[in-house]
């Protein structure tokens, strides 16, 4: 699964360097009237802070356009984006979308939607996972936290993003890879957690590194899911330095309705593509620990089988797909 990642990252951002994905002159036009953004999680988390990002840089490029940014928060994301395609296909309306999310929760069988009801046209971040715990928290280290989780099985408390996430899975793999038993507790979304990790009221979050670097001094990463270490977060060592040969994380994009042309949807990738290029959303993507990524609609059904395959392996590793 890493090799894969990491060849679709060379790949991706190659691409995109060298203009195959799309010129920079035709990624200039502005929408024709304000943007439509909704979200699948509450105000505060790191899709919101992305799409403020986004909000800004558009606003700058595009000053005669708003972004509105809208709300549609619950089951882990699966309220919105099972009612996403009855939203107006206007090429003016999108949605925030996330991995693994959107192929782990119809695993489930649960929700209202499947993986193949979801249009993405634009792939913009990617965040590594990141086990993080209080500032106050007597687990200094990562040889604390497993040293607390194995003399204490099935107490400590870690909380995510949603059920069937990419943090769900992530605490999945934590206990399996490292032999451990800690019990998962879903919050709506990350701004929702905060207040309790922060708190201390749980033990600690399988989260992601953007959460870590927005809340420093708040809260201590003990480990993160990268090649290499952060550099926001210097002293953190990664899951490959502990043993485990763990790169992974989660994907933010948009995607619209079914019913938008192709012609629009095609409009709206070049758009996002050229706010990922603009200096000041590369600035704002490294001060919140975000990576940038740029997939759009010429790689976008290679990288959809390889993700829904590779995400259907983890999904069946977590037990879904049994029902």
């Amino acid at each position: 699964m890493e090799k894969l990642m990491t060849r679709f990252f060379l790949s991706f951002s190659m691409c995109f360097f060298l203009g195959i994905f799309c010129s920079t002159s035709s990624a200039q036009n502005c929408p024709s009237a304000n943007l439509k953004y909704w979200q699948a999680f509450p105000p505060g988390g790191e899709s919101d802070l992305s799409a403020r990002h986004q909000q800004t840089v558009l606003k700058k490029r595009c000053p005669s356009i708003d972004t509105i940014v809208h709300y549609k928060p619950g089951a882990g994301g699966a309220l919105m984006w099972s009612t996403m395609n009855s939203l107006a296909g206007d090429g003016l309306t999108v949605v925030g979308i996330n991995l693994p999310h959107t192929v782990l929760q119809p695993m489930e069988g649960s929700v209202q939607y499947k993986t193949e009801d979801i249009t993405p046209i634009f792939w913009f971040h990617y965040t590594p996972d990141a086990l993080i715990v209080p500032e106050q928290s007597p687990m200094k280290s990562f040889a604390d936290f497993v040293k607390t989780a194995r003399g204490n099985p099935g107490k400590l408390s870690l909380g995510g993003s949603g059920l069937n996430s990419a943090n769900h899975a992530a605490h999945e793999r934590l206990n399996r890879d490292f032999s451990l038993k800690t019990t998962y507790v879903p919050f709506k979304g990350t701004g929702d957690l905060a207040t309790s990790v922060i708190g201390a009221h749980i033990d600690g979050v399988m989260s992601y590194t953007a959460f870590a670097v927005n809340n420093r001094g708040k809260v201590r990463a003990l480990a993160v899911a990268m090649e290499k270490r952060h550099p926001l977060l210097p002293d953190v060592p990664t899951f490959k330095e502990l043993g485990v040969d763990w790169v992974d994380g989660a994907f933010r994009g948009v995607g619209v309705p079914k019913s938008t042309p192709l012609e629009a949807r095609r409009r709206l990738a070049e758009l996002w593509a050229s706010l990922n290029a603009e200096p000041e959303m590369k600035e704002l993507a490294a001060k919140s620990g975000f990576e940038l990524v740029n997939i759009g609609p010429e790689q976008m059904d290679v990288f959809m089988r390889d993700r829904i395959r590779t995400y259907a392996e983890v999904g069946k590793q977590m037990g879904l797909g049994n029902k």
